[in-house]
């Protein structure tokens, strides 16, 4: 519908250049949105407004200019100027029907589009360093991550996620002298644990196991534990595969699933991160400054310059960044998108900086980050702060066992990622219109009950009675459903370009909004078949857009609650 009037307003906006009424060079980006107020019709534009000065017309002269050159169109009902210019639309009841037969016959596939055209876009989300159990931090970034995966994947985009493991430096040091502790029968107690040692109930696991000469395995490797206290180096190595298997079982748990693994240490033993130092070097874009080498990160954008190489021999951590994007430059990926917390955001122009400094032909601007803020847990309005599995934090996995995968991925996506978030368990818990996620999911399931409920009085769903007779929907509430559904495809577009999966979030509370309020109102169940059939055709079209939509969150949709 709404591509309809803009096409009509292309053509009234031609023929009125054609009469001399409007300049030629006017090319004008015409906006058109769904009225708050159905009383002032369901679309409306500013174009008047917009296009009045360039004319040289006063606006609502204008408006009636253009309404009078529209073409006449049996989409649109009526149309009405009101206040200084704004063109209100009122839809036809055939036209704004029409969008239940197009969700019928398109089904999963409804809101899916090709604009991506396959394009390769890599995404890297969670990248946990792998010392400890997942965070909700971690949950978060999940969420956003593999939703925004899903919604680039919905508009044609060919999309890898992956995941980087942090599994070298010297948080991976201080976890394998933990475990080393913990192997010689050491608490965190006793006054000779490590300074900055980890200090979980899960490091005592991962102690048994090695102790144990368990073997685990954590996607390229299996590791069996030396079963000897003093080897770090066999420590380090099984406690990081132990804990990659953790975090997959969590992510498993979580309904995430990544394509790529990528290891930092890989770009040391292939001499990637060397490489990329040489190649800054004899670019000239480095100095040594007392005892250690910098990177003229100025030159490109950043604040002051970057320490790449430490007095000690060592890199920073930002250069092992730039090496493990280079590398994601050379596979291919003209479009990366790094979902990340927003910690990492003092990276973001040092990283950038570093690869135009590489002079590979790398765009400015690249890759794209999407930050998130922190999120608060609470419960009874308290704050929860502690896990006794992790120590120190609260874990996915503890919300995950709280109010299980759904609610959990619902609330972690369902804000903008630059916000803080509070996660109210108590909440997220409750079967009360209060939670979002019940409340969108029960109007899928409601729909489902209506379906079994005509079919146990045999009065099944006839889609063809139905198709033909969808003019009958022509009640306010009826009107306002099929609009919010038309609007689908547009907010999937919009979710994807912005890349803010909470967009799907929000319209789809405001879908099953539309859906509860629209049954409260109409019977459905009536005993005219035509009426009850389009009825149904409505609720059956509702059902599968809320279907559409959860499943780019990941969260299901029940038949029953």
């Amino acid at each position: 519908m709404k591509d309809t009037i803009i096409a009509l307003l292309e053509e009234a906006l031609s023929a009125l250049q054609q009469q001399g009424e409007l300049p030629q060079d006017i090319a004008p980006t015409i906006k058109v949105d769904p009225t708050k107020d159905k009383a002032h019709g369901d679309f409306a534009t500013n174009l008047a407004l917009m296009l009045a000065k360039p004319a040289g017309k006063k606006p609502r002269e204008l408006a009636e200019a253009l309404v009078a050159a529209l073409p006449a169109s049996p989409a649109v009902s009526k149309t009405e100027i009101a206040g200084p210019g704004f063109i209100n639309f009122f839809a036809a009841t055939d036209a704004l029907a029409q969008v239940v037969s197009t969700i019928l016959d398109t089904g999963d596939a409804y809101g899916r589009c090709l604009d991506g055209k396959g394009e390769k876009v890599q995404v890297e989300f969670v990248s946990a360093n792998p010392t400890g159990p997942l965070h909700v931090g971690h949950g978060r970034g999940a969420a956003i991550g593999d939703s925004l995966c899903r919604l680039l994947e919905a508009t044609g985009y060919d999309v890898t996620r992956e995941f980087y493991y942090n599994d070298a430096g010297a948080q991976i040091s201080n976890l394998a002298r933990s475990v080393q502790s913990r192997a010689k029968g050491l608490t965190p107690d006793d006054p000779s644990w490590p300074a900055d040692g980890y200090r979980g109930d899960y490091i005592r696991d991962v102690a048994e196991s090695y102790l144990a000469g368990e073997t685990v395995h954590a996607d390229d490797r299996h590791v069996t534990g030396a079963a000897d206290p003093d080897d770090l180096d066999a420590i380090r190595d099984f406690a990081v595969a132990y804990l990659r298997r953790e975090q997959d079982l969590d992510l498993k748990a979580f309904g995430v699933a990544f394509d790529v693994y990528f290891l930092e240490s890989s770009l040391y033993e292939e001499a990637k991160v060397e490489s990329t130092v040489n190649t800054l070097i004899e670019g000239g874009h480095t100095y040594e400054q007392d005892g250690a080498l910098w990177l003229r990160t100025t030159d490109f954008g950043d604040d002051k310059d970057r320490v790449m190489r430490k007095q000690d021999g060592g890199y920073t951590y930002f250069l092992p960044d730039v090496a493990y994007h280079l590398d994601k430059w050379q596979r291919g990926f003209t479009q990366v998108i790094n979902e990340q917390g927003a910690d990492h955001h003092s990276t973001v122009t040092r990283v950038r900086a570093g690869l135009q400094a590489l002079e590979a032909g790398i765009p400015k601007g690249w890759p794209d980050y999407v930050l998130h803020q922190m999120v608060l847990v609470t419960r009874s309005g308290v704050e929860v702060k502690l896990s006794k599995r992790a120590g120190s934090y609260v874990t996915l996995r503890d919300l995950i066992d709280e109010v299980g995968r759904d609610a959990t991925r619902y609330f972690l996506a369902a804000r903008r990622a630059d916000s803080q978030l509070t996660f109210d368990i108590d909440l997220a818990r409750s079967q009360s219109n209060d939670n979002p996620v019940y409340y969108i999911q029960y109007a899928h399931a409601r729909v489902c009950s209506v379906l079994r409920k005509a079919a146990a009085e045999d009065r099944d769903f006839q889609h063809d009675l139905a198709l033909a007779n969808l003019s009958l929907l022509e009640t306010d509430q009826e009107k306002a459903l099929m609009n919010r559904l038309a609007r689908y495809p547009e907010v999937v577009r919009i979710a994807a370009g912005n890349r803010e999966p909470q967009q799907v979030a929000q319209y789809l509370q405001d879908l099953a909004a539309d859906f509860h309020t629209c049954y409260n109102a109409v019977k459905v169940m009536v005993d005219d078949d035509a009426q009850r059939n389009a009825r149904l055709a409505l609720g059956i079209a509702t059902r599968q857009v809320i279907r559409n939509g959860l499943d780019l969150l990941g969260v299901s949709a029940p038949e029953e609650m």
